[in-house]
């Protein structure tokens, strides 16, 4: 095993046969066995449970971290020879290790090289424990023979019990309510105290104190330990709606630097050090596995540089998520089950953009070229992660793209309001390639670009192409003009905007017309911005189902997805503009209605969810003026003829198979990463997919042949394809507009 073997187990049991430095670190339960050498540092703040370690060179006791140094015991009861040897002997079984086997047949000598370690506390607990139990044995029977001779008297605590099985979920038993009536913020908050203290019910406490914690402390005088106690959450604001309407800019509102500096020392400080953080766990947090409370203690303590060195460790490209991500780290943060969470994305954003603005973002080509060659296919966050990680290992990396701009989603998908595609895409682009990315755009893999061309000239191929199939809306009408998809609407409004500033004319104009956005989410959040900036005359979005609630619902519990009620940019924009929110819910599209061809009208009706489909509410028809309807209705997977060129296995939904961990498609050397794999997703998993995919086409090419290690030379830069195919020895220039 690697650094930190059985860190934090609480129950679980193990065995291995050897373990890099902290083993064992701040463990509070189970039994780990260690058959082989440990690192340094071991049992470091283990307070519990049990590790049995083999220590045949006798070497053990010097690498124990001093809270357990002193609590090494010999294997000599028979209950820890039995626990030990079932253990190993399990250990045989699944692994059919050799070393297992050895130690079982020479137990006589072997047993003696063992070494327990049994915390001291731990061991005097259990001693307690079983004192205590014995006490409570002798109480019972006590009790029974009492009863027994018609003396009397129940047992208190199984009155108790028959009593609490009167109640129920459904009726459960009243907590008591203090009468106590708020005063003044501090007088209440030491009213609570004492209360408290003294064992009285706090319940009906109304947290006054609480309205009036600052958000900025000035001049960075911020005290970790209040923390959450004493300051509130904030996030990085939007600049006012008045404002932003009038152009595309960003629309994330900037402070001063010392204001901001302020704000970030106050906000990381509200980080809990929880004991287990879930923020960058996977399962309900950060996909990359960020080390947020490392990162945020960082900035909390002005170590901004190397706040920037553990952010990236985990995340090839946090400008983006910054601004994009939904953070689900805050969603999972610990301290949101009764708080508001850490503003996590701020912080993120400012660690990456204070880099940016201080020059360390510098161009780091790898010291070695190993001599092979990787071909990328999309070049969005999934593609750009795979090409920066192969091209930091010393791969030649050379990502084609079918638009005439490297960014894929982040170009062309995200509104430049959002993410800007000069400042912040191009930027990230442009120090890329003065990495020695290769980037080649117009390449539409599988029209002008062979697929198989590209496999039989490079080592390896990542697919990364997304999920850009849009799911459509086959009803009555649909080939009425004024109907566009979402996506359409966006590429080619940003595009104009790029190649313009929307001079052209080349994008598609809500200006003056009743705008109906069918679909939700981030997608249909970007239409509504982009109308309103446009001019619509009126703007409305038609959600099927029901307006989620303003709290978590019973369903949706801590560390899931708060599945909430929310006002995003857009929405604002709209209530601003047109006085309402543009959302309605529970709606479903019936047919378009139109004249001459064009569209002029929609027939929707309500619906209710029976058995988790629509059900129309009879009578509730209406027809809404459209002169343009947007579908943000999702995605249902990546285009075929790639697949079908190549001969890549596809799932029953049209995505690319390969299993996650290992990103490999059907076609040795060919692996899959992103949304045209796992199905439409967010960025930051796209962008863990990239990094994931990386890795195993890293472990491919290594396993195909020897790597070279010869001087890295830097050949990045931006080719359009046809002076790519034709050899052209140079790109075009750094941050070009388009090809």
């Amino acid at each position: 095993a690697a650094e930190r073997f059985c860190v934090r187990n609480s129950g679980a049991r193990a065995v291995v046969e050897g373990c890099g430095d902290h083993g064992c670190e701040y463990m509070t339960g189970g039994v780990a066995v260690v058959l082989g050498p440990t690192g340094k540092n071991f049992g470091a703040g283990m307070s519990g449970g049990v590790a049995y370690v083999y220590d045949a060179e006798g070497k053990f006791a010097s690498l124990c971290n001093p809270d357990v140094a002193k609590d090494l015991l010999p294997v000599e009861s028979d209950e820890d020879v039995a626990t030990l040897k079932s253990l190993i002997q399990s250990h045989v079984k699944y692994t059919r290790s050799q070393l297992g086997r050895s130690i079982l047949a020479n137990w006589n000598s072997a047993q003696g090289k063992f070494k327990k370690v049994f915390p001291a506390d731990y061991r005097r607990a259990l001693e307690e424990a079983a004192t205590l139990k014995k006490a409570g044995d002798a109480e019972k029977a006590l009790t029974a023979a009492y009863a027994s001779n018609g003396k009397g008297a129940s047992d208190a605590f199984e009155d108790l019990k028959k009593m609490a099985s009167t109640f129920s979920v459904n009726n459960p038993p009243k907590a008591i309510t203090t009468s106590y009536e708020p005063t003044a913020p501090d007088a209440d908050l030491e009213a609570l105290k004492e209360q408290a203290s003294a064992g009285f019910p706090v319940k009906g406490f109304k947290p006054t104190w609480e309205a009036g914690r600052p958000t900025v402390v000035n001049d960075k005088a911020a005290v970790k330990s209040r923390g959450f106690l004493a300051y509130e959450r904030k996030a990085i604001g939007y600049r006012p709606e008045e404002e932003r309407l009038k152009d595309y800019k960003e629309v994330m509102a900037k402070a001063p630097p010392i204001e901001h500096d302020d704000q970030l020392n106050t906000q990381s400080a509200r980080c809990m050090d929880c004991g287990t953080p879930f923020c960058h766990q996977s399962g309900s947090g950060c996909p990359l596995g960020n080390k947020i409370p490392e990162f945020n203690e960082l900035v909390h303590q002005g170590k901004w540089r190397d706040a920037l060195d553990r952010l990236l460790e985990t995340n090839n490209f946090p400008e983006f998520t910054g601004r994009v991500c939904p953070a689900p780290c805050e969603g999972s943060c610990v301290l949101g089950i009764i708080e508001n969470p850490v503003s996590i994305k701020t912080i993120e954003a400012s660690i990456i953009d204070k880099a940016f603005e201080e020059g360390w973002m510098v161009p780091k080509p790898p010291v070695l070229r190993t001599g092979k060659k990787v071909a990328i296919v999309g070049s969005g966050p999934a593609g750009m992660a795979a090409a920066d990680q192969l091209n930091k290992m010393g791969h030649t990396v050379t990502v084609y793209e079918r638009s005439d701009r490297i960014g894929g989603l982040m170009m062309y998908g995200v509104p430049n309001m959002k993410t800007d595609k000069t400042d912040v895409v191009q930027r990230r682009v442009d120090l890329m390639a003065a990495e020695g990315v290769r980037f080649v755009v117009n390449a539409n893999v599988g029209d002008n670009v062979a697929p198989k061309e590209l496999v039989e000239e490079h080592d390896a191929v990542v697919l990364a192409v997304g999920s850009t199939r849009p799911r459509d809306l086959p009803i009555e009408g649909r080939d009425l003009e004024g109907i566009h998809f979402a996506m359409d609407f966006l590429h080619a409004n940003t595009k104009s905007l790029l190649d313009s500033k929307l001079a052209d004319g080349n994008y598609i104009d809500a200006a003056g017309k009743n705008v109906i956005v069918i679909g939700g989410g981030d997608t249909g959040t970007d239409c509504i911005g982009t109308s309103a900036r446009h001019g619509a005359t009126s703007i409305t979005n038609l959600e099927l189902f029901p307006q989620p609630p303003d709290t978590r619902a019973p369903g949706n519990p801590w560390p899931q997805w708060p599945r909430i009620f929310r006002v995003d940019y857009g929405h604002s924009e709209a209530i601003h503009k047109y006085g309402k929110d543009p959302r309605e819910y529970s709606v479903m599209t019936k047919r378009f209605i139109g004249e001459g061809g064009k569209l002029t009208g929609v027939e929707i009706v309500d619906v209710k969810m029976e058995g988790g489909r629509p059900t129309e509410v009879a009578g509730t028809e209406r027809v809404l003026p459209a002169d343009m309807v947007l579908l943000a209705m999702g995605f249902l997977g990546p285009e075929a003829k790639i697949a079908e060129s190549l001969g890549v296995s596809q799932d029953e939904r049209t995505n690319y198979k390969a299993a996650f961990g290992e990103f490999a498609t059907s076609v040795p050397g060919v692996f899959a990463a992103g949304d045209c794999r796992r199905g439409q997703s967010l960025v930051v998993w796209a962008i863990r997919e990239g990094r994931d995919a990386a890795a195993n086409v890293d472990r491919y090419l290594e396993s195909a042949g020897t790597l070279d290690a010869v001087p890295g030379t830097v050949e990045g830069g931006i080719w359009d394809v046809a002076a790519f195919k034709a050899g052209s020895g140079s790109s075009m220039p750094a941050g070009s507009a388009s090809a």
